[in-house]
């Protein structure tokens, strides 16, 4: 059984194992009250190819659509992932 498990945070997601160690996220801070920039995608040589980072990507969407948020991507992944959810681009800051 997987007990691996995403954990949302107000400028972070990550997905973790039983022992609470991180094994992927993407960090968002806070550029003012209104807007974030994801600046940062990590997933453990282990999980690559598996879908995280994309599963990452998919849970800080919906945190800055329950907060509110708008985010600048000036991580790579994340602005190609936008690019592929164009669904998404509203949450994306001009």
């Amino acid at each position: 059984m997987d007990t691996n498990q995403f954990e949302i945070h107000t400028n972070a997601v990550r997905y973790v194992d039983a022992q609470g160690n991180t094994l992927a996220e993407v960090t968002f801070p806070a550029r003012d009250a209104n807007t974030v920039d994801i600046n940062h995608t990590y997933v453990d040589e282990s999980l690559r190819g598996q879908g995280i980072a994309g599963q990452l990507l998919a849970n800080v969407a919906q945190e800055l659509e329950e907060t509110g948020r708008r985010a600048y991507a000036s991580c790579s992944y994340a602005a190609q992932w936008f690019a592929k959810h164009p669904e998404k681009a509203a949450l994306l800051a001009s």
